[in-house]
């Protein structure tokens, strides 16, 4: 509320108040009724304003979102110390004005009751609304902060897969350009659709496993240019599991992670299974790792794949690993329960 809004309420209550006082003055009723009720109706537009003239700088200053619990207790007491002033001051100036006498300690104690009694429920019924209705506030800001947070890191993971992606085809494709220009060929054109199909993924939060798919089968057509039958890829995915949704290059950065960290040989080809497995979708490869990532299998590619997965349900991405396998397990989601 402006300063000029409030301005405008406290003269509006001014008036209104002395119009009361003059409409019960001239119907001459019962100095005792007349002096409890104008003193009630004073206090309580008294507490009405300063309360929310609190309300509004603990606002400002001590928001719900970061002072909590603080707010909760400061606030309930300095309105309840606000009520106690409020109550007393307003006795004794009506006192003073209408019998030109001084409250005796008697009076003072009576009139305290009364307050106790009547404005601090009201007060407290007041401070419990606010305190309900800007928790709610608070409430949902949060919510809406933890969602655009997690909506940015997402959008920043999904980014950083182009750039990576991009820099190690390139390298496949220098080095083929001298071994096999025909090859280089080949490979240059699959690149150019896996990587229309990626841009194409960008955009999107969710694909379904039947498209991730399509993807991937491409994606494997530029790796059996450069390894050949060094690789083995398995599939067995039925079909009523290809309209599950997944993160869309998943499957991708899983096959990239297994050729990063292992040797392919002859005697020792690389073999790669989908499999699918309750509720969850397994990509398992074999071992022969690397002697620079022996102890190391969960790289930056794996965090990527949590990552994603933490934005869009609670079910974790599990790892699981031997002597001769490592393996992942990614739920497999639907729309409807994210």
């Amino acid at each position: 509320m402006s300063t000029s809004r409030r301005i405008i309420l406290i003269v509006i209550s001014a008036v209104l108040l002395t119009a009361i006082v003059v409409f019960f003055w001239r119907l001459e009723v019962d100095p005792a009724t007349y002096f409890t009720g104008t003193w009630m109706l004073a206090v309580l537009m008294l507490l009405g304003l300063g309360n929310r003239f609190i309300t509004i700088q603990f606002d400002r200053y001590f928001p719900w979102l970061s002072f909590g619990n603080r707010r909760f207790f400061i606030h309930l007491v300095l309105g309840i110390l606000y009520s106690l002033i409020i109550i007393n001051l307003a006795y004794i100036t009506f006192k003073i004005l209408f019998t030109k006498e001084v409250p005796t300690p008697e009076q003072f104690i009576v009139m305290n009751a009364y307050g106790v009694v009547i404005f601090i429920p009201i007060f407290s019924i007041y401070f419990s609304l606010q305190f309900l209705q800007h928790w709610k506030v608070s409430e949902l800001n949060a919510e809406r902060f933890k969602q655009e947070n997690l909506k940015s890191q997402l959008d920043a993971l999904k980014s950083h897969l182009d750039p990576h992606f991009l820099f190690n085809n390139l390298n496949i494709l220098a080095s083929l350009i001298d071994q096999d220009r025909a090859q280089s060929k080949v490979f240059l054109h699959n690149f150019s659709d896996v990587y229309r199909a990626i841009l194409r993924a960008k955009d999107e939060d969710l694909i379904t496993l039947e498209d991730e798919l399509t993807f991937i089968d491409a994606y494997m057509l530029l790796i059996k240019t450069r390894f050949e039958d060094l690789i083995i890829f398995e599939k067995h995915i039925p079909v009523e599991a290809h309209y599950k949704m997944i993160p869309p290059l998943t499957l991708q950065l899983l096959v990239e992670n297994a050729i990063k960290h292992n040797i392919v040989t002859e005697r020792k080809p690389l073999t790669i299974e989908f499999f699918i497995e309750g509720e969850c979708l397994v990509v398992k490869n074999s071992i022969n790792l690397k002697p620079e990532t022996q102890g190391n299998t969960s790289g930056s590619g794996l965090k990527n794949i949590s990552k994603r997965y933490a934005y869009f349900t609670d079910r974790k991405v599990e790892v699981n690993r031997d002597h001769e396998i490592f393996s992942v397990s990614v739920p497999l989601l639907e729309v409807d329960t994210i």
